[in-house]
């Protein structure tokens, strides 16, 4: 007891600092998710009941969306981590041309709003496709359903599939391959026994990551879906449009078994298993294949798949110049005329809600991170595991979840910025947690130690020790946090309001009424407002940086 009363007096902003954190976890994560069991077991008298379960799994059409997601994630994953798995191949293996251009096509869906494959996928493949009917004639293409959601999934999933298993090829020590051919076996023999074995925890991970952004994927069903139902949508539809709220319940509450299910596989079986190649000592740069029909084959299809990243992407910018789309192909600027009037509401909304919640996710993801690593508390484990819950927790769910917890007093939030906001949040900061935990495990706690023995106090400590140390960490958390607000769909369509309206829900209504200029004309602006943001970003960073290293110079000399 006195050891607590010490350690209080010594740290009185800590206990305060754990209170109020979780107490945030506890409103807008836990809670929320507690309303959603408790509606998914309310009958229709409002007591206990079984019907919303028993209505998703009888077989009918709720139940065939479950099997639905299933069937288009388990396809989506495959393909996306085969695709993923050239690639970073390629990228870690082979000598090739445009290895650049490869890298950077990889990871450009990321960034994209959900909507740009999906949009560019219809100006292509769709009735009125630049492919489909102008260039082999066909009369009734149609991309909607599940080969068209497989396509557009499997190129928005890919560069997540490729993030993964990129670092871990490049990780694999080169002494290990160079052993296998010393010994006599050929190159496919030494990838066959050697370097796929080492991949098989990165190819589970990157297979788990897609399945579960599949599950929860809820812009690409609605633009693209047709008439294959997936749960995301359908617990929307329940929701919003059957006003079922008891049967969307029971449906969220499958899907986020699944997904923390999934969640709990990827990070307590597969990332428990050890491949350690990287032992610390010395070996030569990995050869290289120069040359050879591997060589080719590899180039073949990263270029091909480049072409079509590519061929998705300009087409948005040049569908929001055409009037109508496969009918009247005469060059306009009304499509901007509308967005910048009428949609004028949703890009300013997005813009201040996004640069509202942009630096409080990336605050809180380092306190969060820096409690984790830093500091010992009764409730640790438990602090840690629910602050990246939302990880696993679609967005369909949280949005759900938000508007039976926050639809009467004493928190009546529903319809204001700050739901907005904490959804966004939410949504955003677990990456921020992550890289401020890998930041600060590098960071030896010795300085913060010297700090406070030489009479700095916690806060003094954390804003003039901690966070200069995980700057990068912290820069790269906001970077996500205002890309992730920017382009969020599943759990803020939910939430908008006519006092708060957003792109993404713009983009839907106007895809939804067949107006594909105008949905063109609010990605394109969209995109090009991330990239002023990121490069804006991107010059803070640096200026930070090389204002420090100057400070350090001129007390160095």
């Amino acid at each position: 007891m006195s050891a607590m009363f010490k350690r209080f007096k010594r740290e009185p902003l800590l206990p305060i600092l754990i209170v109020l954190v979780t107490l945030s976890l506890v409103v807008f994560i836990v809670f929320p998710l507690f309303q959603i069991l408790k509606s998914s077991f309310a009958g229709n008298d409002g007591q206990f009941g079984m019907e919303g379960y028993e209505r998703v799994l009888s077989g009918g059409g709720l139940f065939r969306s479950l099997t639905n997601s299933l069937l288009l994630a388990t396809i989506s994953a495959t393909l996306s981590t085969a695709i993923a798995y050239m690639f970073a191949y390629t990228f870690a293996y082979v000598n090739v041309p445009f290895k650049r251009l490869f890298n950077a096509i990889a990871i450009l869906p990321v960034i994209s709003p959900p909507f740009v494959i999906a949009l560019s996928a219809m100006l292509l493949l769709g009735k009125q496709g630049l492919i489909t009917k102008h260039l082999f004639g066909f009369e009734n293409a149609n991309i909607y359903g599940l080969h068209g959601l497989v396509l557009v999934q499997t190129l928005s999933f890919f560069p997540i599939a490729f993030l993964t298993l990129s670092g871990l090829l490049r990780s694999i020590s080169p002494s290990l391959e160079e052993a296998s051919q010393n010994m006599g076996a050929g190159k496919w023999k030494t990838f066959v026994s050697v370097t796929l074995p080492l991949s098989i925890p990165g190819i589970a991970n990157a297979f788990l990551l897609v399945f579960v952004q599949s599950l929860a994927d809820f812009g690409n069903p609605m633009t693209i879906g047709g008439n294959y139902s997936t749960v995301a949508r359908e617990i929307y539809l329940q929701a919003v449009g059957s006003y079922n709220m008891q049967a969307g319940a029971a449906l969220a509450m499958l899907l986020l078994t699944i997904t923390i299910i999934i969640y709990i596989l990827q990070n307590f079986w597969v990332g428990k298993k050890s491949y350690v190649t990287v032992t610390g000592k010395p070996t030569g740069a990995r050869r290289m294949i120069e040359s050879g029909p591997i060589k080719n084959v590899l180039f073949v299809i990263c270029l091909i798949i480049t072409v079509v990243v590519i061929a998705f992407y300009a087409l948005v910018p040049v569908g929001s110049f055409i009037k109508l789309w496969g009918i009247n192909n005469s060059f306009t600027l009304d499509h901007y005329k509308y967005v910048l009037t009428l949609g004028e509401k949703a890009i300013k909304d997005t813009l201040m809600l996004a640069l509202i919640a942009t630096p409080i996710a990336g605050l809180l993801g380092m306190i969060f991170a820096y409690l984790i690593v830093r500091k010992k508390f009764v409730g640790k484990k438990a602090l840690e595991a629910v602050s990246m819950l939302s990880i696993a927790v679609p967005g369909t769910v949280i949005g759900i979840g938000y508007i039976l917890a926050f639809n009467k007093a004493p928190l009546a939030l529903t319809g204001t910025g700050i739901i907005i906001v904490a959804a966004f949040v939410v949504r955003a900061m677990p990456v921020g947690i992550r890289s401020g935990v890998a930041a600060l495990q590098q960071i030896d706690p010795s300085i913060e130690e010297a700090a406070t023995n030489l009479g700095a106090g916690q806060t003094k400590v954390f804003t003039s020790v901690v966070l200069p140390l995980i700057k990068s960490a912290f820069f790269s958390g906001l970077v996500n946090s205002f890309v992730k607000s920017m382009t969020a769909m599943s759990a803020v369509i939910f939430l908008i309001s006519a006092k708060y309206n957003l792109i993404t829900a713009s983009i839907m209504a106007q895809v939804e009424a067949g107006r594909i200029g105008a949905a063109s004309a609010y990605c394109t602006i969209l995109i090009i407002i991330m990239v002023i943001a990121l490069i804006l970003l991107n010059l803070l960073v640096n200026w930070l940086s090389g204002t420090n290293r100057r400070k350090q110079y001129g007390k160095n000399s």
